[in-house]
């Protein structure tokens, strides 16, 4: 991997870069659209290139772990291959998911003990495992194995949680330098900085992070019921610390808002499942706020989805028609909003990317942000 920063804006830590990996270059800021099981949820593979056009996905380890199963992707020659992806893909090692199974997994120094939400069998994800399944995946890039803390977190168990994060990382990196690629590519390896919302320990954690030397760097933890100002100032004390030389992953953030500001904070890269399951369920984004498309003020309201043109189904389909598709539960409506949605927050980290390089990312970014907290 190779990570170009072109520029960073004046008044903030906003940065535009370029990260290189083998299936093609990333323009950041970035946003990954989540594709969890090998697929991002009512698109067609054809639609995401040609429409919403991201340059990297994200998949998920502990999803594809139990199904299809590493042995049907390592069969299929990998992710790539099984889904017909010919991008960049980044899977995250499942710290998250065991993080959400609270009731159905046990942490301890070696690993996590979780039973499946498929068929209640029990399977234990460890550093080493982690490491061999993303390395069977076949992602370009892949994460550390971390715990995620909840929020709120009793600040002796989020040090101690912390701590065992970074002794798993250590195993981690000790594991992956002994397990191959499968597919004739590279993978990178991304660290994950925790800590949950106590100053000291992000700061702790950040320089132990910066002191790995991987090629890029994560932060994880946050967006988990948080205030957004916590998000911003956790953010704003690791981002001062991890080298500012190699990309930046925020993990699970968020609204398009949330990605504003943290853009502004020296972010690269952003993943959320908001987009797609906010669109399945009516709530559209746009530039101008956003647009709960079942309400009734919309049933006669023929205008487009979005003056903007973002994606096709901007101007082929009128709010009114959307909100019938809704009425009457027609899944064409979720294709329609998360196909929008996908295609505006991509659209929005393009134009921060083409404000940072003209330098005119801040005013730009107080403008949007007003007019984005806005009910339609």
């Amino acid at each position: 991997m190779q990570f170009t920063l072109h520029k960073t804006d004046s008044e903030t830590q906003a940065r535009a870069g370029t990260i290189q990996l083998d299936h093609g270059p990333v323009e950041t800021p970035i946003f990954m659209p989540v594709g969890t099981v090998g697929t991002v949820k009512g698109v067609h593979q054809r639609e995401l290139r040609e429409e919403i056009n991201p340059d990297i996905i994200l998949g998920n380890t502990y999803h594809l772990y139990l199904r299809p199963g590493v042995e049907i992707l390592e069969k299929a020659g990998g992710l790539h291959k099984f889904m017909n992806w010919d991008r960049n893909i980044l899977t995250d090692s499942g710290g998250y998911q065991v993080y959400s199974l609270s009731d159905r997994r046990k942490i301890k120094e070696e690993g996590v003990k979780f039973k499946s939400h498929i068929d209640g069998s029990y399977h234990t994800f460890t550093p080493e495992n982690v490491m061999e399944i993303q390395r069977t995946i076949g992602a370009d890039i892949i994460m550390a194995f971390d715990e995620c803390t909840p929020y709120p977190c009793d600040y002796n168990y989020a040090k101690r949680s912390m701590h065992m994060t970074h002794r798993w990382l250590e195993r981690c990196i000790t594991h992956l330098e002994k397990t191959p690629v499968k597919y004739g590519y590279d993978q990178t390896f991304f660290p994950i900085v925790q800590g949950s919302t106590y100053k000291d320990l992000r700061k702790q954690s950040a320089e132990y992070i910066a002191s790995v030397g991987a090629e890029g760097n994560a932060i994880g933890g946050l967006s988990v019921g948080e205030p957004a100002e916590e998000m911003y100032a956790m953010t704003e004390v690791v981002t001062a610390i991890l080298p500012k030389e190699k990309p930046r992953y925020l993990m699970g953030v968020g609204t398009p808002i949330n990605l504003l500001e943290n853009v502004a904070l020296g972010i690269d890269m952003f993943d959320c499942v908001m987009p797609t399951r906010n669109g399945r369920n009516g709530m559209l984004f746009t530039a101008h706020g956003s647009i709960n498309i079942k309400n009734k003020k919309w049933e006669a309201d023929f205008s487009a989805i979005d003056d903007m043109a973002i994606t096709w189904v901007d101007t082929e389909y009128s709010k009114a028609y959307v909100r019938h598709l809704f009425t009457v539960n027609e899944m064409l409506a979720r294709q329609i909003c998360t196909i929008h949605n996908l295609g505006f927050y991509l659209w929005l980290m393009r134009e921060a990317r083409k404000q940072i390089l003209a330098g005119t990312f801040s005013t730009w970014k107080n403008k949007m942000v007003k007019q984005m907290d806005k009910r339609l």
